[in-house]
């Protein structure tokens, strides 16, 4: 059944329909709360006044640095599903659709902090894609339905509904690894992904047949520079694990040093042991680990994910992962840790036909269509921005769309009854790099427009 909208919800009912949702599903109201609060951060927080508004609903005394704190948390959600999200896809829950949903909903929501910027839209309207799509929610293509702000809206026009009554069946390894390989690139990743399922499953079939075999330790080691694929495919080996019957649930749960370690001794492993526990049947993704040396906080972690990793070696596989130099001296620094990671997969960066793929995927995921001349101008800018190790790979491509659907929407602003296919349509002009944010880049409706032919400027947040 789809509901008639009047309006884009705000953000506190937003995170009321999550935790409906999630309460439904059997998730606690505050880890939803708390993951809806993180997503509208992060798309948010370019916004001027964000921070206050966004403290007004969080309430608790939340203040601005709990705002940065959270987008801070909730940024790599703009790009894929949350923690939870991840969670109930995994397992079939027939309730991931109508979190997905209330997930786009927040991330509509968010629009309404401060006052938007283009960049803020962008930032909606890719997050709302990312959550759609992890719970195979596709966006309705019927004018009628295209509410600006209101993705999710759109998706329940497909029948989502009424699809989330039944559970969704559990994907075959033959399915995973199709899609695996059909990702954009990563040649090398593939080989050795399809090399360890071949030595998971000769393993396992070994075992039950009562011979003896080798211990081969589950966990990796993914190296590379950012936006390289390391968090996508870290979440595919989760559902083929689980496929083997080598994990029993197969969600990705993905931290930072940030939610490991507490504020004092003793509390860090604490705090440490119980994201393990989260990840427990699935996958613990560990992103710039080697941020975890240096101190004793960070080692305190390290010891007790050591721990945890024995204790649930049946059940629990660990996927650390950042720039390769740090990486291995991460390794090497702690024995326990050495004789658990035995497997280095290396990421390479994209080439620029490669991200010229991921634009048009992204784009397409989104429900947008880039336009004649989208593609040239994308390139262009390729060949502009420096290639060092610190370079977004498919993460700039997707800042670039964040900031081309900001300035189409700006660009539509005085359409009062756009097409179906001006809704969808990219132009070249909307392209620009991540970093060249508009003197237009502000609320519609703001009075002062002064400085609207003053040209590009540097900053904003990608």
């Amino acid at each position: 059944m789809t509901r008639t909208v009047d309006r884009s919800p705000t953000l506190r009912e937003a995170l009321d329909r999550l935790v409906d949702v999630a309460a439904a599903a059997g998730v606690a109201d505050e880890v939803a709360r708390a993951e809806g609060l993180s997503l509208a951060a992060a798309v948010a927080e370019s916004a001027p006044g964000a921070a206050p508004a966004w403290a007004a609903v969080a309430g608790d005394g939340a203040g601005t640095r709990d705002f940065f704190d959270a987008a801070a948390r909730g940024r790599r959600w703009r790009a894929a599903a949350t923690a939870t999200l991840s969670g109930l896809a995994a397992e079939g829950s027939p309730h991931a659709a109508d979190y997905a949903l209330a997930l786009a909903d927040v991330s509509s929501a968010a629009c309404g902090l401060g006052e938007p910027t283009m960049r803020v839209i962008g930032n909606a309207s890719v997050a709302a894609a990312a959550q759609l799509q992890a719970a195979d929610v596709r966006p309705a293509a019927d004018p009628a339905t295209r509410h600006t702000g209101d993705v999710a809206a759109r998706a329940e026009a497909t029948g989502a509904r009424d699809r989330s009554a039944e559970p969704a069946p559990a994907r075959s390894l033959e399915d995973l690894l199709a899609e695996l390989d059909a990702l954009v690139g990563l040649s090398r990743v593939k080989r050795e992904v399809h090399r360890q399922v071949a030595l998971m499953r000769v393993e396992k079939l070994r075992a039950e047949a009562g011979l003896h075999s080798p211990t081969i330790t589950r966990h990796l080691v993914f190296v590379g520079n950012p936006g390289t694929g390391k968090t996508t495919v870290a979440r595919l080996v989760g559902g083929i694990y689980q496929a083997l019957g080598l994990l029993t649930k197969g969600q990705l749960v993905e931290v930072d040093r940030s939610e490991l370690v507490a504020g004092y001794l003793g509390q860090t492993a604490v705090k440490t042991a119980e994201v393990v526990s989260s990840a427990i049947g699935g996958v613990l993704f560990i992103d710039e680990a080697y941020s975890l040396t240096g101190d004793q906080y960070g080692e305190e972690a390290v010891d007790t994910l050591v721990k945890e990793m024995e204790d649930h070696r049946d059940d629990l596989v660990v996927i650390v992962a950042g720039y390769p130099a740090p990486m291995e001296a991460f390794i090497a620094a702690n024995p326990g840790l050495a004789s658990r990671f035995r497997t280095t997969i290396t990421f390479e960066d994209y080439t620029d036909e490669e991200l010229r793929q991921i634009l048009t995927r992204l784009a397409d995921g989104a429900d947008y269509t880039l336009g004649p001349g989208c593609v040239d101008a994308f390139t262009a800018l390729l060949g502009a921005v420096p290639r060092g190790s610190a370079f977004g790979n498919g993460r700039y491509a997707r800042n670039v769309l964040e900031g081309a659907i900001g300035r189409h929407a700006w660009r539509l602003r005085d359409v009062a009854t756009p097409t179906t296919e001006q809704l969808r349509l990219l132009l070249p002009e909307d392209l620009r790099d991540p970093g060249e944010d508009d003197a237009t880049d502000t609320e519609p409706s703001a009075p002062d427009r002064t400085s609207e032919t003053a040209g590009p400027q540097p900053g904003g947040t990608p």
